[in-house]
């Protein structure tokens, strides 16, 4: 546990040299805001385009809070931030076995556990916080231009949700743990997102245990204020995913050359 902590304090003393304590969460606020105030003054957009017929008037049917909301994760969230967290932590592995760094800490006696869940821990940690204030960026400013969603049912959501997040981060870094490339690492991550994201539309009635329907589940609670049938059984299944995907990353690891 000694060991951990050292590799953990390392990984975030990094972290904030490179800024990624900065930019991260700033990026997710970003993307958290701009979903609620271009949907608020988009009639004003349109209208200030000009070249409309006179006497023309545009009516856009305001959008609930909750569509809002779910919006922020759909167009925002599940695509611009999973690239981020991808591009963000592709190299954290690969990188430092590639400039020979790992090899020069692991060559003494430490834990190969240790080194890799302290990176993996690091990285969930950034990506929470990022997540979390993006989110009550988005909450904060759906509620001044729209309406109210019960903070409680926001949070909510915002748990079943990240439960995906931390999937995609435990990807990573088991392609990470396998691959001395860190472009690689994020096509393959990329690649297997998109796959998981698909495979329920095909026969949406007999997967609904598939992880990738958490985002669908954090749509629907937010509609009808209901956790839907099938979330507790997809975080189960995606909870055991992601201890099955560790413990693959340690022991693919421990065996692979360091160099």
């Amino acid at each position: 546990m000694k060991q951990f902590f050292i590799f953990f304090k390392k990984e975030s003393l990094e972290s904030l040299r490179n800024f990624r304590w900065v930019w991260m969460p700033l990026l997710f606020i970003l993307l958290g805001l701009i979903q609620p105030i271009t949907t608020y003054y988009m009639p004003k957009i349109i209208d200030s385009l000009g070249d409309l017929p006179e006497g023309s008037v545009i009516e856009i049917p305001p959008p609930s809070a909750s569509d809002v909301l779910f919006g922020t994760v759909s167009q925002y969230f599940n695509m611009i931030g999973i690239l981020v967290i991808v591009l963000a932590f592709m190299s954290s592995i690969p990188g430092e076995r590639k400039n020979g760094s790992a090899a020069l800490v692991l060559v003494k006696p430490v834990s190969f556990r240790s080194y890799v869940l302290a990176k993996w821990t690091s990285a969930l940690l950034i990506v929470w916080v990022s997540y979390i204030l993006g989110m009550f960026a988005n909450w904060y400013y759906t509620y001044q231009l729209f309406a109210l969603i019960d903070v409680s049912l926001m949070l909510k959501g915002l748990m079943i949700y990240g439960v995906w997040l931390t999937l995609v981060v435990t990807l990573v870094f088991f392609f990470g743990s396998m691959l001395k490339s860190g472009g690689a690492t994020a096509a393959l991550t990329l690649a297997l997102t998109i796959i998981l994201s698909f495979v329920p539309t095909l026969v949406p009635e007999k997967l609904k245990w598939f992880p990738s329907k958490l985002f669908q589940y954090t749509g629907e609670l937010w509609s009808n204020g209901n956790i839907s049938e099938g979330t507790t059984s997809a975080i189960i299944i995606t909870f055991c995913l992601i201890v099955l995907l560790l413990v693959s990353s340690l022991a693919i690891f421990k065996r692979k050359e360091l160099i």
